[in-house]
């Protein structure tokens, strides 16, 4: 066992950031002066043209940010849940992986911004601008976005269930892949020739009006080309020169200030690990706090009293881990296999387990407070946090799928 912990150390050692995530420390002066006045923020930067900020992992949740000047500033990872953005000029802004759910953004301005991986479930946007921003895998869900400008758009891969898309704009927007479209709200929205849909094709008038869609037709174009914005303190030769780097080995590049030091327990927190292979690791109590872990082999892991807060898991395979008194506040494991999983006491207040297969898995005492098991696959194994069996009731319930 201790031979698989050396290795798991190893492989975070050996591992990036993404190019999305490699600024860490946020400025606390900056962060102080936003969250007192708005005004005093917007008169900064007035004074600092051309200064970006670096807010990455900021906390400002419930925060009144009416009107701030937030452009090109880097918020990845930001938490900015119920907070008030209305009328704010986000344009450019790195706001990778940040927690926008059910925030208030009407009539702001997120033109050119990078949103790949945002949580904005529940959000209010109505008339918002996000014209060739980058909504890659984002999470739209229940979003209300009437009148939203996503003109050239990308939305490959992003979740659409029950989205109110009426009256928006969509010409040119990428929605290949895109999750849950037939569930949205189209109505009234406007698509052309240059917008792609979910099964790769362009849209057509027959395909709008089927989704109660308006179709125009404009000038033929080649797809939008969506350049992840620099994050703080990196110069544009530098990101060049890692990207370069990281194509020619294939490898990420590590950065050797901004490495995290494991000491006592293994803490992976913020860290990239996508697709990597922990299968059979002890990783007890390990810190993988807002951890990018998409499609990570896990399988057999002890994860017991781990700190999954707000982790990214879709995709991973959790089958017979034992996550048992697990903190999985906010995590996303849609898509995730979690079958024979020990779950007891866990933490899943919030958790996205959309698609994810709990056939089997032993949910005893976990908190399931506002969790989204739609579609969800359960089976008559499955332990419910009453200690009884799942039934087809329970799951037809909570939208999921009971298998028996």
């Amino acid at each position: 066992m201790k031979q698989i912990e050396h290795k798991v150390v190893a492989l975070f050692l050996g591992l990036a950031l993404s190019t999305c995530q490699t600024a860490f420390a946020y400025d606390p002066e900056a962060l102080s002066t936003l969250k007192k006045n708005v005004l005093e923020w917007n008169s900064m930067r007035v004074a600092k043209p051309g200064e970006t900020f670096d807010l990455e992992e900021a906390e400002l949740e419930d925060a009144n940010l009416t009107g701030a000047d937030l452009s090109t500033t880097v918020l990845i990872s930001a938490e900015l849940s119920g907070s008030t953005l209305d009328q704010a000029d986000l344009k450019g802004a790195n706001l990778t992986m940040a927690l926008i759910k059910k925030a208030n953004l009407k009539k702001t301005d997120l033109s050119g911004a990078c949103l790949v991986k945002a949580n904005l479930h529940g959000s209010f946007m109505k008339g918002a601008k996000f014209t060739g921003a980058d909504l890659q895998e984002a999470n739209l869900r229940w979003a209300v976005a009437e009148n939203a400008d996503f003109s050239k758009a990308n939305l490959n891969n992003a979740t659409l269930f029950e989205a109110n898309l009426a009256g928006a704009n969509l010409c040119g927007a990428n929605l290949l892949g895109a999750f849950f479209i037939q569930q949205a709200n189209l109505n009234g929205a406007t698509l052309s020739n240059n917008t792609i849909l979910p099964s790769g094709e362009k849209a057509t008038s027959q395909w709008s009006t089927l989704h109660n869609a308006q179709f125009v037709r404009e000038a033929e174009s080649g797809p939008t080309s969506y350049t992840p914005p620099l994050p703080a303190g990196v110069s544009v030769h530098e990101k060049s020169s890692a990207t370069l780097n990281e194509r020619a080995t294939g490898k990420p590049i590590i950065d050797k200030k901004k490495q995290k030091k494991i000491s006592g327990k293994s803490n992976f927190e913020n860290g990239s690990l996508n697709n990597a292979d922990m299968a059979g690791a002890d990783l007890r109590n390990a810190n993988f706090h807002r951890a990018d872990l998409k499609s990570a082999r896990l399988r057999g892991a002890n994860l017991q009293s781990a700190n999954l807060d707000r982790a990214f898991l879709k995709g991973a395979d959790l089958s017979k881990s034992n996550l048992s008194n697990a903190l999985l506040y906010r995590a996303t494991l849609s898509d995730a296999n979690l079958s024979d999983a020990n779950l007891e006491k866990a933490s899943l207040f919030e958790a996205d387990l959309e698609g994810a297969d709990l056939t089997g898995a032993n949910l005893k005492e976990a908190n399931i407070t506002d969790a989204n098991f739609n579609n969800a696959i359960l089976s008559s194994r499955t332990i419910l946090p009453s200690g009884q069996q799942a039934t087809s009731s329970w799951a037809t319930l909570r939208g999921a799928k009971f298998r028996d």
